[in-house]
């Protein structure tokens, strides 16, 4: 299943995509997309429902696809060759930092860069969205806990995540930095996470391109290896690192500026877009 939320911001409805890419109203069916929904037995008997019984809906907007966001935990220098583009040495063990949940946007809402940003910067990336609380899961175990998958722009801001000292946290968690969808897809409906291509374009130009199959380290050890440190719940959402192509690693560097616009997919996950806004 595709699992959205149409509508404007704070008044979203819950819906699915249907086999003809039409949206389906969810909201007679569920309270929401929240954590509780994304559970295997939840997930169940929603694919057990007819979407033709459904009511389409006009979706002049998508929020994030799900509600309930406890954290968002990402991954840094995940592709070998995105490292190399950064001048890092590959890591011996996944980085891990959080995104503020402040920085959560709609996957087409505008991306607005902080005040004083003048290196603002994408990231085209593989969401996992867990669905059953992971407390130090082995790596068997680890895919068992996801509910599905989803686009995210890991939007960075380079001078604050390197240039002013402590953890890289600070360029990562601004307002609208994490654009999240269009869509859930479901775990069923993807046979093997490290299949999937990736792709952004700043302005029409294609400045990203690569595939899960080169990440560092997988999505079963990512699952596996974040709960050994912190509990994953419900909801919460591990973004998995970016292919090369970002703008600091351009000669020289590329950053954005007001009026840019990027547009990014995964391979069966969807795609999303933004224009950049002044800081307001």
């Amino acid at each position: 299943m595709k699992l959205v939320r149409v509508g404007k911001p704070g008044a979203e409805r819950p819906g699915l995509i249907d086999a003809e890419g039409r949206v389906r109203d969810l909201s007679g069916v569920l309270d929401g997309l929240g954590p509780q929904a994304l559970s295997d037995e939840a997930l169940a008997r929603l694919a057990k429902m007819d979407p033709a019984t459904l009511p389409v809906v006009q979706a002049d907007r998508f929020g994030v696809p799900w509600t309930g966001i406890g954290k968002i935990v990402a991954i840094g220098l995940n592709y070998a060759d995105h490292a190399a583009e950064a001048g890092m040495p590959l890591p011996a063990e996944p980085i891990v930092f959080l995104k503020a949940n402040s920085s959560l946007n709609g996957p087409d809402d505008a991306v607005m860069l902080p005040r004083g940003s003048e290196k603002t910067d994408w990231e085209v990336e593989l969401g996992v969205v867990i669905g059953k609380v992971a407390r130090d899961v082995s790596r068997d175990e680890a895919l068992s806990h996801v509910a599905g998958y989803c686009v995210v722009n890991d939007v960075s801001e380079r001078e604050f995540q390197i240039e002013r000292g402590g953890t890289w946290d600070k360029g990562k968690g601004c307002d609208t930095f994490c654009p999240v969808g269009p869509w859930l897809v479901t775990r069923d409906e993807v046979a093997d996470p490290q299949a999937l291509a990736l792709w952004l374009d700043v302005n029409g130009e294609r400045v990203q391109k690569g595939s899960t199959a080169t990440m560092v380290f997988d999505v079963v050890t990512l699952v596996s290896y974040v709960s050994r440190f912190m509990t994953l719940h419900p909801g919460d959402l591990i973004c998995t690192g970016t292919p090369p192509g970002v703008g600091m690693g351009f000669k020289p560097p590329r950053f954005l500026k007001a009026g840019d616009t990027m547009r990014l997919g995964v391979d069966g996950l969807g795609e999303q877009g933004q224009t950049v806004v002044a800081y307001a």
